[in-house]
């Protein structure tokens, strides 16, 4: 370690010590790396996300220098540097340790700047950059009045770079034109030749037309697969080996596709300009998850290794055994005992429930079955909330819940009745109506019941209206804003509607103003998520549970980006205002946080009422916030 590297962490431990905190993230960082790698794994796991350092976060320093919005921030491997590239046009490395600026480069770029990335394995000192003005420049920072490399093959605005540690020379791009480039700094590069110099690894409009890729990523452990966003709500992992395509139909070799199963089940050949984008994706340290921002919408996130398609009516086998019980949706067939302690968390649940506090209802039945995943009255009660609230997905994640609810008791009828309700609500009526015929079936003593009446009623009633107002397929066909029909080829059409589903979403951010808007792992294990969003919070979510675990105020406008750390509890973020904001455990008690938000319902709840603004509000909105 360099004296200069040493007085770092000796800086920030002892400022730790002077605040009489009893363990804090400086400190053991520099405990490591002087004493050895034996306790590595553990105290990595400890530095990143222990629950008693995310209670005590608050912000630490304010690194001011840029004239015009952050837009991206980037730590380098070893966690000493972060880079931040603002609206200015002007990178700036920092120490955050010293809360020093240590270099600044003024780029060439003339429009907004959108992502910077250290190449690996280069002593910290060669970087790249990406802008609005479609190009793509990497410096030496020791050297930055001379361009090492320039590139602009991209004919729309060039916005995210990845690297892969494996690659030192080489990275990637993604822009809106929606071709993903592949730059290589070793060789001779001539821009936008014919075929385009090898340099394209990717054009989406190969599969739709007027696709814009917003965001890429390189799996860390599998640097082969390469994960793209673009201006739609399908999360695409390509392997690299198999690219270029030649053609769409042979796409189905290289990508797979991930998308929430509520956008899955509407699903048709012809499409309008669609709402909702990609707006960041990232994998986590192992490479087997797939965490995805998307505009419009909530945080997703997928387990690559075991996401199926969704499920939206299928039951699990069942032996009759006709049990009496008046009310499907009020008297539980059979006693649902719970361990006492889970038991606490369902009366909890079932309190606000009553009391009409959905989102408190929610994080406790989800706290219980993080616990005790084999409750399904926790199941069927969460779905009931979720139908309540009814926010962007929450009745199909309703519906999730109650086929896991029978998957673990096929004879609970009241699975069955939510399970028709829900498929109705998502405008199946179809499914809902075999559904409720499957009830009767099983349990003919239910078929005069009076809720299952009802819903038979609000099922026919449905069809029939469907029937006789369903439209004929349109045409392709311009429109006046610009906007047309496109009709989906054979091989993107499969691939959509079989899109892999979720494992987890968090919910609570707003993301419909800009299209920069980060969301990243907090800790080795995704013991926590964090995200940036329009209410100028900062938002961090349990993992597991995804009930919101802090909310800060972090920005005067918008939060964009969020970027944890490497190898410390340390987060940065930034967004329109013209600083970055540091943030560490350095609160001395989990009460004393001032940029800590009190009400956090009220911001969550406003949230989700701005995310039903009107698609051309927000194509408006969006437009005059990347060009001013």
């Amino acid at each position: 370690m360099s004296s200069d590297e040493l007085y770092r962490v000796k800086y920030s431990s002892s400022r730790y010590q002077r605040q009489h905190t009893p363990l804090n993230a400086s400190s053991l960082h520099w405990q490591r790396q002087q004493y050895g790698h034996e306790l590595d794994e553990m105290l990595r796991r400890r530095l990143l996300a222990s629950p008693a350092y995310v209670d005590r976060l608050e912000q630490e320093a304010l690194l001011v220098g840029h004239e015009g919005c952050v837009n991206c921030l980037e730590w380098t491997t070893d966690g000493l540097w972060l880079a931040s590239g603002s609206d200015d046009y002007r990178v700036m490395i920092w120490d955050p340790f010293r809360r020093k600026r240590v270099h600044v480069i003024r780029t060439k770029h003339l429009g907004n700047m959108f992502s910077v990335k250290f190449l690996p394995k280069t002593n910290n000192s060669i970087v790249a950059t990406c802008a609005a003005d479609k190009f793509i420049y990497v410096y030496d920072i020791n050297h930055s009045n001379e361009t090492l490399f320039s590139c602009n093959c991209h004919w729309s605005r060039a916005k995210r770079l990845a690297t892969a540690q494996d690659s030192p020379h080489i990275f990637w791009s993604a822009g809106e034109d929606g071709c993903i480039l592949q730059l290589d700094i070793r060789e001779p590069h001539r821009c936008r030749p014919e075929g385009g110099n090898g340099v394209r690894l990717l054009s989406l409009h190969d599969q739709v037309e007027n696709t814009e890729a917003k965001c890429l990523a390189i799996n860390p452990r599998r640097t082969e697969y390469l994960a793209v966003g673009t201006n739609d709500p399908f999360a695409r992992v390509y392997d690299r080996r198999k690219l270029p395509s030649t053609d769409g139909n042979g796409l189905s070799a290289c990508v797979a596709y991930y998308a929430p199963g509520q956008i899955v089940k509407n699903i048709s050949r012809n499409i309008v300009h669609e709402s909702r984008a990609i707006t960041y994706l990232t994998f986590n340290g192992n490479g087997t998850e797939l965490l995805v921002n998307m505009g419009g919408e909530h945080v997703y996130r997928f387990d690559l290794n075991h996401a199926e398609p969704p499920v939206f009516y299928e039951l699990p086998a069942f032996t009759s055994t006709l049990v009496q019980e008046e009310e499907p949706v009020k008297t539980p067939h059979k006693s649902r005992s719970l361990p006492s302690s889970i038991e606490v968390h369902k009366k909890e649940g079932n309190d606000f429930l009553e009391n009409g506090k959905l989102v408190d209802a929610i994080d406790a039945y989800s706290a219980a079955l993080a616990k005790y995943p084999k409750g399904e009255v926790l199941y069927l009660n969460r779905a009931t909330a979720l139908m309540r609230r009814g926010w962007f997905g929450d009745i199909y994640a309703a519906l999730r819940d109650c086929h896991e609810a029978l998957r673990l008791d096929p004879s609970y009828v009241k699975a069955h009745f939510r399970l028709a309700r829900a498929l109705l609500e998502l405008h199946r009526p179809q499914d809902a109506d075999k559904c409720l015929q499957a009830l009767i079936q099983r349990f003919p003593d239910f078929a005069n019941n009076h809720g299952v009446l009802m819903l038979n009623k609000d099922i026919k009633e449905n069809r029939r209206q469907s029937q006789s107002t369903e439209p004929p397929e349109p045409e392709p066909v311009e429109m006046e804003d610009g906007f047309r029909y496109l009709r989906l080829k054979d091989a993107e059409y499969d691939l959509r509607s079989t899109a892999r589903d979720y494992m987890q979403r968090y919910v609570g951010h707003c993301n419909i103003t800009t299209d920069i808007k980060e969301a990243n792992y907090l800790g080795s294990q995704a013991e926590f998520i964090a995200a940036g969003s329009d209410d100028g919070n900062l938002y961090i979510w349990e993992g597991d549970t995804g009930k919101i675990r802090a909310v800060y105020r972090a920005d005067s406008a918008i939060v964009n980006c969020v970027q944890p750390h490497p190898s410390i509890c340390m987060l940065a973020t930034s967004g329109i205002d013209h600083d970055i904001k540091i943030w560490s455990p350095c609160a001395p008690s989990a009460e004393e946080r001032p940029n800590l938000v009190a009400d956090v319902t009220r911001f969550v709840e406003d949230n989700q009422q701005k995310m039903r603004t009107d698609p051309f509000e927000l194509h408006t909105r969006n437009a005059y916030c990347f060009n001013n």
